[in-house]
């Protein structure tokens, strides 16, 4: 899948991004809710930046306009069904009806993925992405907490064809902000969260593969909404796009 990726993002034009803002995080041993092991390890996450904020409708219009091989009219199917940014007035423009400062949904993860390359970046792993989504304004780590985890809940609870919110939510221990309660966010290693037939192949080699009855297996089971963000990414084609899935960038230190 990577190197389909590759082959088009070869069509970018070797151009500056617009200036974006990472934060770093320090990484370490974290407890994931899929372990690293399938069983108990917790996961190990080296250093690395992340974009504080998600993408929005702005920067990626601009994004399409300096790289017009992912203008919607232009994509070819096999990098994007046909949802890319269907919601889009014009082919080249937003419309009225959307924000610029929304974060932008409906795109693909080939489409997610060369954006990141646009800045010298890259889209998070799924462990980098479930430590940072863990932290509060005060915590790292707030999942013990069953407030937090009630606010994280409440967002599943907004009817899906509301209007997203701008980005710009309060910022995290982190600086980061709009991990919860905005969009459903890609991942690079989205297909590696396999939902597997029969939970016996959490001994196997996909380590992060489940089943319905093998998630009484994974660890943090009462972080249900980051379990369903498991569950929705699971079930996805790199070339699928959706109301709510959004996307925002990481960097290697």
């Amino acid at each position: 899948m990577k190197r389909l990726a590759v082959i088009l993002s070869g069509l970018l034009l070797a151009l500056p991004a617009a200036a974006a803002d990472y934060v770093a995080l320090p990484g370490g041993s974290f407890s994931s809710v899929l372990p690293a092991d399938g069983k108990v390890a917790p996961a190990r996450i080296a250093p690395f930046h992340l974009r504080t904020e998600p993408v929005t409708n702005a920067e990626f219009l601009a994004f399409t306009q300096k790289h017009p091989a992912w203008r919607r009219d232009r994509v070819p199917a096999l990098f994007a069904d046909a949802g890319y940014l269907s919601h889009w007035a014009g082919d080249g423009s937003l419309g009225a009806a959307i924000s610029p400062s929304q974060p932008v949904t409906r795109v693909s993860w080939f489409a997610a993925e060369a954006y990141c390359e646009s800045e010298q970046a890259r889209l998070p792993t799924w462990y980098e992405w479930e430590y940072a989504a863990a932290a509060d304004n005060q915590r790292a780590d707030a999942r013990n907490d069953p407030a937090w985890r009630e606010r994280v809940l409440i967002w599943y609870s907004r009817p899906s064809n509301a209007p997203l919110p701008e980005i710009g939510g309060a910022a995290d221990v982190h600086g980061v902000r709009d991990l919860n309660g905005v969009v459903w966010e890609w991942v690079d290693d989205f297909n590696a969260l396999l939902v597997g037939s029969d939970s016996r192949d959490q001994d196997g080699a996909d380590k992060f593969k489940f089943c319905g009855a093998g998630a009484l297996n994974m660890q943090e089971k009462e972080n249900y909404a980051t379990l369903m963000r498991v569950a929705m990414l699971s079930s996805l084609k790199a070339s699928n796009t959706t109301t709510n899935l959004g996307f925002r960038c990481a960097k290697s230190d």
